[in-house]
């Protein structure tokens, strides 16, 4: 997967990351595969502590992520690229604008209709049982950290945190998703649409349910190897142009469309049972899955008391 960064201060992390030449080393060792503190110091002759502090740079800009295990009667942490490739924009500043993230985790839904094959779980347990949807009520789904249902909805609300003098320019929401098959397939396409504020951004097709073959790198130890394991991350975007998954254009959509004035914003994920593809929706947060992350709410905004010349009033 890509990170998509602008010249917006709150990338600096990343850059800083990156500007290390045995940083840049751990990245390309872990290119292929998973190593342990202890085996990436031993390849760079370098203390774990010195490499613990490398670690925990990469893993605060994103680019890594760590999960730990228990190995030969000791606890182990792992390390594995969590991004393939990053995209810079260099823009100017005042073109660019700022960058607003809000991070909403999946157990956070203020609304939902769920048909069964469905159920929710948190980092260390199932919540209730399989295909019960009475469970997405229950006090504990708050902690959930993935969900799935084969048709229906869930909906998520979040606060406005715009002031009166900014414009947004950007909408992104990233999630990781995948659909959601009787134990796991690769091939089971499924159509998921996607509404903000009422307003349809586009559906997208998921390909399958995965985990034949392999488990979610973040997905726990406790938790069934013949069902969902993670899925795909994914980033919508929403500009003056249109609505785009990954770049690619998928509806007409435009922000002007959103309502961005309302108070609150309203996310909406659904299955709809007169879709092509019914193949069941798959949502994980940070615990499950290949990405540690909870579902991301991204907006680019410039201010526009910034732009004002000399003696001008608003």
């Amino acid at each position: 997967m890509t990170i998509h960064a602008t010249t917006a201060r709150s990338y600096l992390p990343l850059f800083e990351a990156m500007a290390s030449e045995v940083r840049l080393t751990i990245i390309e060792l872990l290119a292929d595969r998973e190593l342990n503190v202890k085996d990436i110091a031993a390849r760079l002759r370098l203390s774990p502590a010195i490499v613990t502090m490398h670690v925990r740079k990469l893993e605060e800009a994103g680019i890594i992520g760590t999960r730990r295990i228990r190995k030969d009667g000791g606890t182990h942490k792992m390390c594995m690229l969590q991004e393939t490739s990053i995209a810079i924009e260099l823009l100017s500043a005042n073109a660019a604008g700022t960058v607003r993230e809000q991070s909403i985790p999946v157990g956070h839904y203020t609304a939902f209709e769920v048909h069964p094959t469905c159920g929710l779980a948190t980092k260390e347990k199932l919540i209730g049982f399989y295909d019960d949807p009475r469970y997405f009520l229950d006090p504990e789904r708050v902690n959930a950290a993935i969900l799935w249902f084969k048709s229906g909805f869930v909906e998520y609300k979040t606060p406005n945190y715009l002031l009166p003098n900014q414009l947004a320019t950007k909408l992104e929401i990233s999630m990781e998703l995948a659909s959601e098959a009787p134990g796991v397939s690769d091939n089971w396409p499924s159509d998921i649409h996607i509404c903000f504020n009422a307003v349809s951004l586009g559906t997208w097709t998921s390909p399958g349910d995965f985990g034949k073959d392999s488990r979610g790198k973040f997905t726990p130890d406790w938790w069934n190897s013949h069902v969902n394991q993670y899925g795909l991350w994914k980033t919508l975007r929403v500009d003056a142009t249109g609505t785009y998954m990954d770049g690619e254009r998928i509806s007409d959509t435009v922000l002007a469309d959103l309502q961005l004035d309302e108070k609150f914003w309203t996310l909406r994920f659904s299955v709809e049972e007169n879709a092509r593809h019914v193949g069941g929706l798959t949502l994980y947060g940070a615990g499950f899955g290949n990405y540690n992350r909870d579902i991301l709410l991204r907006i680019t905004h410039t201010d526009q008391s910034a732009k004002q010349g000399p003696g001008e009033i608003t």
